[in-house]
Order: C-alpha cells, then structure tokens, then sequence
C-alpha cells in the first residue's frame, strides 16, 4: 500500500457522496468515476471484497456473496511510516488556536512559554513546566463511577514558581483546583474517585501508581518534542533530553508569530490596518533619500567601527566565527521573542550582522504589500537609498532583537570589503543573560500608523514612530 501517494492523491479529488476534498476509495469497475470517503462508502452501500477491492452499489456484483467482507476488522497490525517530526510541526504551524494537538484524551490547547529568567524554576531533571501551557484531559468523573468529565489543566506562575491549577468541567459545575506540584494537585481528584469506586464495586483506581505529569501531558512523546523545540529550553544543563530540539519547529508557536513588536501579525478583523515600517540604522536615520551612498558607508557614518585598531574586515571576520557563543534566542520581557547576551559583552563589541535577502526598494514596496495581504510579519532593514535587506523569509537571529528606547546596542552600516553590511554593536557593557535591543528609529507618522512601544524604559517615547 502506498499510503502517502494515495493521500496525496486524495487532496484533489471529491466526493461522490459528500462532495468535499480527500476521497480515496475508488470503484474498481472500468471507467467507473466515483470515489468516496471511507464512512461514505460505507454510508452508500459500497461492497468491499477480500481481494481488497470495492465497487460502488450500481456496479456491484451480487453474485459474490462469499467474496465480500462482512466487516471491516483488521486482525493485524498496519504500521504507516511517517516523519513525525514533520507532523507535529505541519500540525503546530497550520493548527487554529485552539484544539492544536490531539492524543488519545488528551487535547493541546497551548504549549506556553518561559522567559529566561523562568527556565531555572520551572523545570527539573525530567519534566519542563512552561507558562501557560494548557491542555484538556478527559478523565473519570469524581460524582458518577462510570462517567468520564473534562479537566482543563493549566502552568501559571506564581511569585517565581510554578502553579498547577485544573478546572473541573461536570455536570454544569465549575471547581478550581491548585497546588504547587501536578501530583499534588491531581491528588485531590485522583483520591476521591478511588474511593467512590471502591465504594461501588467497580474496576479500582490506585493513585500511587498515577503520575500527575502523565495526567498533564508532559510525558506524551509529541508534547516533549514541542517543550523540548521551545527558544531557550537548548540552554539547561540539569534537564535529561528526551528528542532535542525539532528542527523543522520555528518558534514562537501560538504567541507571537513574528517574533518582534514591530513586526506582529495583524487581526484584520480587530487591529486597524497600520503600514509596514522599515527598520533604518543610526547612519541614515537622519538622512533623506536623496544622500549618497558614500556618506552611508564612509568613516563618519560608522563610529563605532573605529573603535579599535584593528580593521573593519578583521573585526566582521572575528565577529562572523563567534556571533553563535555571543547570543541565543529566548523569551522577550518586552514582545514575542528575543535575543540575549551569551556572555558578557564589552562596549563597542560587534555582535552579530543582520542578514537577509537584498532587493530594491521598488522590490521591498511590493513585497511589503505582499505581506501585509497574507497577514504575516515584516522584517525589513534599509541598507542604503537603493537596497533593503528583507529578513522576512530568510533571515538570521538578529531580526528577533526588539525595539527599546534606552537601548543597549546599536546598528550601523559598515563598508566591509567593498561590500555593505549592517552590524549590530554594543553601545554599552551588556551583561550575560541581558536582552539586545536598539532603537528602531522609525519616520514620525500621525495618529493612525503610530505602533506603541513596550519596552517599559524609563525613558520610553510610549510610541516607535
């Protein structure tokens, strides 16, 4: 059987007994045309044969009586082999915000998230506990012995630590439960149904031999796999990996697809439309459109570059080896994602260059309105009157550093083998564990395009343009 091309196959094709998209099971007669879906063969009377064909209920052949299946039991195993690391993440990138992952009774609402400064509290050797995950477990009802009830689980953090909190959904009802640990809070469910079954002679539960963590989910392989992909999650040292990181789970998943407040999807039917923003460097912020080039890319424009005796080419070949041990990506405190200082990093430092696709300004105006039409974030970076790298698609790690109004780097555009590049330089002393940030320096805009800034400085413009 080949089963991914016969799926393939059926992304194309309709029913002929409920009209939608993904029919599969075809009458084997000659220039016969139907095709249904399993439930609706069934449903209109198809005929299933041992030799595993099928005929539709006009070309049946009612002759065969001792040919035809009586059920459709399989008494074997059927494996299908599937990259499940390609799953999950087709799962987790196409899903709504709601039902994103479903194994057995249990439902995926939200993985959460953990900001750096969370990750030492909120994991231990074999499990990681982030902030605002949230699942739906169908479980057995604490009232009726043969009646299974929802628990909607859920990680809060509370002064620094985590809180495991469920909401048991019966009968109309509504109670709360908290507790600092998932077996201490499942105690109070698991106890009372033990007792009521004991208490009516049916099948007996034993919670000792039941582990809160199972009942949350974060022991099901496909959920580990999604913590385990989690920004910042690479750097613990005390925590046993089970899978590693899934290359093919580009984060943030439910929270801010972007990444940046720049750059945050709008909800058309919520969020006015505002217009696409291009990020400019400390050199040319100032400057009009009409300056030349030279004047972006000579000595002047580029002060922090000369910092050191060492030349630019020298200092971006340094810099091109180490930017890797320089930051890491984490949790912003301030939107969606950020980058952080691996290590302590001294003022004037380059840290790492801002790369993308560059195109013409013509080219980057198209695109933006390409974009803003399939609601997706923008990561555009002027590099001179003509060009703009656009960091959209392909990009590097430093298209995720926020906008701040007291920031602790800065950009500029440093001629580096005759060639422009925008480097990203510490403005000060940054500590390790510190996030990078620089100021946008967005064009002032009136009323009905202003983006607000959440960086919270005490300095903070409340506004980025």
């Amino acid at each position: 059987m080949n089963f991914p091309a016969a799926l393939q196959l059926g992304l194309n094709q309709s029913c002929s007994g409920c009209q939608q998209l993904g029919a599969t099971v075809r009458c084997f007669k000659n220039r016969c045309t139907q095709v249904f879906h399993l439930p609706c063969a069934i449903r209109e009377n198809c005929v299933f044969y041992k030799n595993k064909t099928i005929h539709c209920q006009q070309h049946a052949t009612r002759l065969e009586k001792e040919n035809e299946l009586t059920s459709l039991i399989v008494h074997r195993r059927v494996f299908v082999e599937r990259d499940e690391n390609r799953q999950v993440a087709t799962v987790m990138h196409h899903s709504e915000l709601t039902n994103l992952l479903r194994v057995g009774t249990l439902i995926l609402l939200n993985i959460g998230q953990l900001l750096p400064h969370q990750l030492e509290a909120f994991h231990n050797i074999d499990h990681i506990y982030p902030v605002g995950y949230k699942v739906i477990r169908f479980y057995w009802s604490m009232k009726e012995p043969n009646r299974r009830c929802r628990y909607v689980c859920s990680i809060a953090e509370i002064a620094g630590r985590p809180e495991f909190r469920i909401q048991v959904q019966e009968s109309g009802n509504e109670i709360e439960l908290r507790d600092s640990s998932p077996n201490a809070v499942w105690k109070q469910i698991l106890t009372p149904i033990a007792t009521m079954r004991k208490n009516n002679k049916v099948v007996q539960l034993f919670p000792q031999f039941i582990s809160g963590e199972d009942l949350f989910g974060l022991t099901e392989h496909s959920v580990v796999r999604i913590i385990e992909s989690l920004p910042g999650i690479e750097t613990l040292t005390n925590y046993r990996f089970k899978y590693g990181r899934n290359p093919l789970l580009e984060l943030p998943l439910a929270i801010n697809p972007s990444g940046s407040a720049r750059t945050e999807p709008k909800q058309k039917q919520i969020v006015p439309w505002r217009k696409p923003h291009t990020q400019r460097t400390g050199s040319t912020a100032n400057q009009r459109m009409a300056n030349s080039t030279a004047s972006i890319a000579g000595e002047i424009a580029c002060p922090y570059s000369k910092q050191f005796v060492h030349s630019k080419s020298s200092q971006y070949k340094k810099m091109k080896q180490e930017w890797r041990n320089n930051v890491y990506l984490a949790r912003s405190k301030i939107q969606g994602l950020g980058l952080y200082a691996a290590r302590d990093i001294e003022k004037h430092t380059m840290i790492i260059e801002y790369i993308g696709e560059v195109i013409r300004t013509e080219v980057s105006e198209i695109r933006e309105k390409q974009y803003e039409a399939k609601n997706r974030g923008i990561y555009m970076f002027r590099l001179d009157e003509d060009r703009v790298v656009d960091a959209t698609l392909s990009g590097g790690l430093a298209r995720y550093i926020n906008h701040a109004c007291n920031p602790n780097c800065v950009t500029e555009t440093v001629d580096v083998d005759r060639e422009l590049r925008i480097i990203i330089f510490a403005k000060r002393r940054i500590n390790r564990g510190e996030e990078l940030s620089y100021d946008y320096k967005f064009d002032i805009e009136d009323d009905a395009h202003k983006i607000s800034c959440m960086c919270s400085a005490p300095n903070c413009r409340k506004w980025m343009n």
